[in-house]
């Protein structure tokens, strides 16, 4: 099952990875960063199927995908 990592403190909560996702399985999170951001968060693992577009259209660079 592929998982998607997030660098919380390196998200800039732009939204760009949960506007792209085509399974919608990413959302902000309730928790915020030392900055003040709400990072994005893997919310329905299952529905992920590894596409690795959210970390191709992060501008932070903070998505890993294992597949």
């Amino acid at each position: 099952m592929p998982k998607v990592v997030i660098d919380a403190e390196r998200c800039k909560q732009c939204m760009l990875c949960v506007r792209y996702c085509p399974r919608a399985s990413l959302r902000l999170s309730d928790a915020t960063t030392s900055k003040g951001y709400h990072p994005v968060e893997q919310h329905d693992e299952e529905a992920c199927t590894g596409c690795a577009i959210c970390a191709l259209v992060c501008p932070s660079v903070c998505i890993e995908v294992y597949r």
